[in-house]
């Protein structure tokens, strides 16, 4: 039960630590060190299940990780605990009228007592470790305080891992301890005392017959460590294999990384040799001869134009920036700080980037950079360049203009005619290339013993075609002159007009429709199985005024069909608000109507439209065969 509780101590406690310097502990074969008037101290492992009760009010409890070491070598992390605890004074000592051997024995368990503590730790995932320290009190030997104090120390045998952070309680007191990072023990000048910290150590000679300098390791290690060159301490570090460094390459921000590797964990020691201004005059050099200004970038912002340049360098720099008009040589009023801080990028090449900006600037003709940098006896530049560099940037930006309003343009066209491109695009998914139609005609033909209610909705179909620019003829609407020309004729004269205006015929269907056309076949078996001509004898006798009309477009069907081209000539139609009356797939379709296009209105308004818009280019004309 306490282990646990030990675990939810270990996860929840978060005290802050302060950094300090690492002491070392020179270690011997004592785990326990007492202070006066305690005797007899001994540490063994006590279990965190059930461990012993503390016989001492703990006052304070002070760990800490310390380096353990044996003749300062073979040193270690360890951890110290200081403990400080009361002892309650003795109150009865006076003789009580016991004999003389009595008072001897109860005189001397008064001098001495035992007593112990138990003090555990552990980390924030892991279970606790304890240890029990027993020891031998001296009552004569206490001071008048009655404070006592004891030092655990608590080794490993690997030392415990850098960075670690352990929880320590003892009684009720509790607290955090945080091992130093293995950076911060190896800077503390141990690296002969921990091997983990020895890192290479070089002097260099400059070999003026080989432009190069020659590294040179301090320890005469024969195995050469690895390395990588970097430009600033905080610059990319970039590997390096080689005891030799071009001397053209050598600057004052140089450094090397050097380690060994050698499957343990070390440090790496970052050593700048050629900072100093004395120890090698190529190195400033090498800094002025590299310096680049690039082309000068012309941008439009609101304020006017504004140029930019980039400076690189393989090291930052300190100094001044001004700019210089280009014909006059004389100095403008912009200048700007060139100061080795933040505002240096290092790119991909290695060199750093530094980039000034001056808003507001004439840029014709382009004014030229002039540079001022600390330690040179003389400024850089000026750096000009041409006035098309500029006119360069300007054309780019018109043309960018020009693209976009093309593009602006491009969608407003696609926008207005986006209704014909719909209707491309369906008719091409149904039926290969096709070119968009100019004013189309359709004839609208009834189907047979229409109603009042169809009447209305045959009505609404061609008033709709006619609002979108459609040539209707509706059956309905031409009964005085079917009456004049018959039925027969005034239907061969509309197919005419289809020949030369192009078009469609609509067929509307219904429920008696559809009825009429299975009789139809029924009545004209031969017609439909052997393509003869028309036996009136098999016809009904009764027919109403439109059933002529009907049966004559039910005729030119068949013909059409013949040819393979009545679905370019006919068009069905049935209605929404009569779902059960007709049949709602095409495989279900008298056999004479299977194949042609089939709508519904008006919930299929939009692609009926597409339909009767679009005319396929191989169609052939009314009567051609």
């Amino acid at each position: 039960m306490l282990a646990l509780g030990w675990s939810f101590w270990c996860i929840l406690l978060s005290l802050h630590m302060p950094a300090h310097g690492l002491e070392i502990f020179e270690l011997d074969s004592h785990e326990v060190i007492c202070s006066q008037g305690l005797s007899k101290c001994k540490m063994k492992d006590e279990m965190p299940v059930n461990p012993s009760k503390n016989t001492v009010d703990v006052r304070t409890l002070k760990p800490d990780f310390k380096l353990c070491c044996t003749n300062k070598t073979a040193c270690a992390l360890c951890l110290v605990i200081d403990i400080e605890f009361n002892i309650d004074p003795d109150e009865d000592m006076e003789d009580q009228g016991s004999s003389g051997s009595e008072m001897e024995e109860y005189r001397e368990d008064k001098i001495t007592s035992k007593g112990s503590l138990t003090v555990c730790y552990c980390t924030e995932a892991s279970m606790p470790k304890c240890k029990k320290v027993v020891f031998t009190v001296n009552h004569e030997a206490l001071t008048q305080q009655n404070q006592l104090k004891i030092s655990v120390v608590i080794t490993q045998s690997d030392g415990f891992p850098f960075e670690i952070s352990l929880i320590v309680r003892s009684s009720s007191i509790t607290e955090r301890v945080a091992a130093p990072s293995f950076n911060e023990v190896c800077s503390q000048e141990l690296q002969k005392t921990l091997p983990e910290c020895q890192v290479p150590k070089f002097t260099f000679a400059v070999n003026s017959k080989m432009n190069q300098v020659e590294l040179q390791l301090e320890d005469g290690n024969k195995i050469p460590p690895s390395m990588c060159i970097q430009y600033e301490q905080k610059g990319r570090c970039q590997s390096w294999n080689r005891m030799t460094i071009p001397l053209y390459s050598v600057t004052r921000c140089m450094c090397l990384q050097l380690w060994y590797e050698d499957g343990q964990r070390s440090t790496r020691s970052l050593q700048c040799p050629f900072n100093k201004s004395d120890s090698l005059n190529e190195s400033q050099k090498n800094i002025w001869e590299n310096i680049t200004v690039s082309k000068p970038h012309v941008q439009m912002t609101s304020f006017g134009e504004m140029l930019s340049w980039n400076v690189s360098a393989p090291c930052r720099l300190d100094g001044k920036v001004w700019l210089l008009k280009k014909h006059s040589r004389s100095r403008s009023a912009f200048s700007q700080q060139l100061e080795n801080g933040t505002a240096w990028k290092q790119n991909i090449k290695g060199l750093w980037v530094n980039t000034f900006v001056f808003e507001n600037v004439p840029v014709r003709p382009l004014p030229c950079l002039m540079m001022r940098v600390k330690g040179m006896e003389h400024d850089l530049g000026p750096f000009c360049f041409d006035d098309n560099v500029a006119a360069g940037r300007w054309r780019w930006s018109l043309l960018a203009t020009a693209v976009i309003l093309l593009a602006f343009i491009t969608v407003l066209i696609l926008w207005s005619f986006h209704k014909s491109i719909k209707g491309w695009v369906w008719s091409w998914q149904h039926g290969g290339i096709v070119k968009i139609g100019k004013t189309r005609h359709v004839v609208l033909l009834s189907p047979p013993d229409v109603d009042d209610a169809t009447s209305k909705l045959v009505c609404q179909i061609g008033s709709t075609l006619s609002d979108k620019g459609f040539s209707v003829s509706v059956d309905q609407w031409s009964r005085r002159e079917q009456c004049n020309w018959g039925p027969l004729p005034w239907l061969h004269s509309q197919l005419l007009e289809l020949n030369s205006l192009g078009g469609r015929v609509l067929l509307v269907l219904t429920r008696r429709a559809l009825e009429r056309t299975e009789e139809w076949m029924h009545w004209n078996k031969d017609i439909i199985n052997e393509s003869m001509g028309n036996k009136e004898n098999d016809l009904p006798k009764l027919w109403s005024p439109y059933s002529d009309l009907f049966t004559a477009s039910l005729f030119l069907i068949q013909a059409e069909k013949l040819l393979d081209r009545a679905g370019k000539r006919f068009v069905l139609v049935k209605f929404d608000s009569h779902p059960r009356e007709t049949h709602t797939r095409d495989r279900r379709l008298p056999e004479l109507l299977q194949g042609l296009p089939l709508f519904s209105f008006p919930s299929q308004t939009q692609s009926l439209l597409a339909e009767l818009t679009v005319t396929k280019t191989e169609r052939g004309s009314y009567g051609g065969r």
